[in-house]
């Protein structure tokens, strides 16, 4: 769920997307990244801001259907902090805001006019801006008895003002929160139709308008506009872009983990021959999946299948918003130590600061064992070395690696973030409730496919599409080097001790 104000956010400048024939659309947003000021944190600060994401865990038809694209220009570089943000045009006249996405969360917020505690700068070096209803001919506030209304009771603290108004309040577990009201108004966007850009599309949205925020979101230095949710619940704006038709309900990304950055966002389905599929479990808030075993090797390790069984508070959860990854406690302990075991004749241990590291001078895909985490459905995800091991700097010409899966003390929660998802398309197919990935480079182009209003699937290989220097004056054009980075717990940190 939401994080506080920095939190699951996707860098990108976009460009135009991939098209889809017969009918079919694409909707593009632009898309940016910034680096604050200050740039370097330790790693006992990446898992204290993680640790705060999961605390948040535990509280808790005017267009054919087509594909909106999120194409991304940026580095992705763990030695900096990167923030990742899509502006989104909202009102009439639109006005543009910029947002973080972050998967975790549901709804689509921004900082309104009369808005107390809301930052007025930013260390990001973005204007901010504040939407102002009343300025805007197409804004309906949402009443009480608006059926809307009830659906934002399932993301948040929902009330009721003195003027009718539907308020929500969310409150995260960091300390800071923000309150305000909903409101109904256009968002804007570019459409690809057949073989036409179509320009200021739009389409309503419900979406919140922050009146009060406390905490970490009051903080310039990396203030923002609002939070992008996209949950599953039915204020999240892929919920409300599908049952209008306007998108179809999957998204997919494909986060390039190499310094140089890239990758794809699409909201629709990325097609690839060796997607594997594993089923959502049933009424979860969250993408909870069913891990039942790890193996090294080909050697499934001794832990027991109820270690990662969903409850209340326990489970496996894939989230782009977490920099880290982490295991179930009681997994955690044989998993390094099989590591430690598998490695020992090649690597020299060490401890810092509490972290697991190994120093070396070869590389870690020669010596480090394929692990494999194996889902309900037989669909088993593979990590090499470096989707585990995180490098952190060298000693005497020596590489220093450190296991970058972590353990939540006391607690029974798996989750995937960044670290394992990248190089991988990832498919949310919340049609058919399930999750899908295959190794991939994202670099390369990609299929994506449609549901037109004909009612025929379209495939389009983004590779046929034609390249052109100028996106922004190419519709056809799918700029793959960029850098879809998903909310971090706060910031999108990847420098270490």
């Amino acid at each position: 769920m939401l994080w506080p104000v920095v939190f699951c956010v996707f860098v990108c400048v976009i460009s135009p997307a991939a098209a889809v024939g017969d009918g079919g659309m694409t909707m593009t947003l632009p898309l940016e990244r910034a680096f604050p000021t200050s740039h370097g944190v330790e790693l006992s600060q990446l898992r204290a801001r993680d640790r705060v994401r999961h605390g948040r865990f535990l509280q808790s038809s005017l267009l054919p259907d087509g594909v909106v694209d999120f194409p991304v220009d940026g580095t992705y570089d763990p030695f900096l902090v990167g923030l990742y943000f899509t502006r989104v045009q909202l009102g009439s006249p639109p006005k543009e805001f910029y947002v973080q996405i972050d998967t975790g969360s549901d709804v689509l917020w921004v900082s309104c006019a009369s808005c107390n505690g809301c930052p007025t700068s930013s260390g990001l070096q973005i204007q901010l801006e504040f939407f102002d209803p009343s300025s805007s001919s197409t804004a309906r506030p949402i009443s009480c008895s608006d059926q809307r209304c009830d659906l934002g009771e399932q993301s948040s603290d929902s009330g009721c003002s003195t003027q009718n108004q539907c308020s929500y309040t969310f409150q995260y577990g960091d300390g800071s929160g923000t309150s305000g009201y909903y409101v109904a108004d256009l968002m804007h966007f570019d459409t690809i139709v057949g073989n036409s850009l179509t320009t200021n599309s739009s389409a309503p949205v419900v979406f919140g308008c922050s009146t009060s925020q406390t905490g970490d979101l009051t903080k310039p230095d990396r203030a923002i506009d609002g939070i992008f949710g996209f949950g599953q619940q039915g204020l999240s704006v892929i919920a409300q872009l599908s049952s209008q038709g306007v998108t179809p309900s999957v998204f997919s990304h494909c986060l390039k983990g190499s310094n140089g950055g890239g990758g794809i966002l699409v909201l629709g389905q990325i097609v690839e021959p060796n997607l594997v599929y594993t089923p959502l479990v049933p009424s979860q808030p969250h993408y909870n999946l069913n891990l039942q075993s790890i193996a090294l090797n080909g050697q499934t390790l001794a832990i027991s299948p109820q270690v990662f069984e969903t409850s209340s508070n326990r489970g496996t959860i894939v989230d782009s918003g977490t920099t880290l990854s982490y295991l179930a406690e009681e997994a955690y302990e044989i998993f390094v130590n099989a590591i430690n075991q598998a490695v020992s004749q090649n690597v020299r241990p060490l401890v810092t600061r509490g972290n697991q590291c190994y120093l070396t001078t070869s590389s870690v895909g020669d010596i480090f064992p394929t692990v494999s985490l194996n889902f309900a459905g037989g669909a088993s995800m593979v990590l090499r070395g470096s989707d585990y091991l995180i490098q952190q700097n060298s000693i005497g010409g020596a590489a220093v690696w450190c296991m970058g899966f972590q353990k939540i003390p006391g607690q029974g929660l798996t989750i995937l973030g960044d670290l394992v998802l990248k190089d991988k398309i990832i498919v949310y197919d919340l049609a058919g409730q399930r999750i899908g990935w295959a190794n991939y480079d994202c670099s390369q182009a990609v299929n994506v496919s449609t549901t037109t209003s004909r009612g025929k699937t379209e495939y389009v290989n983004a590779g046929q599409i034609g390249n052109n220097s100028s996106p922004r004056n190419n519709p056809y054009t799918l700029l793959l080097s960029v850098v879809i980075t998903f909310y971090v717990a706060s910031w999108h940190l990847f420098t270490f001790l």
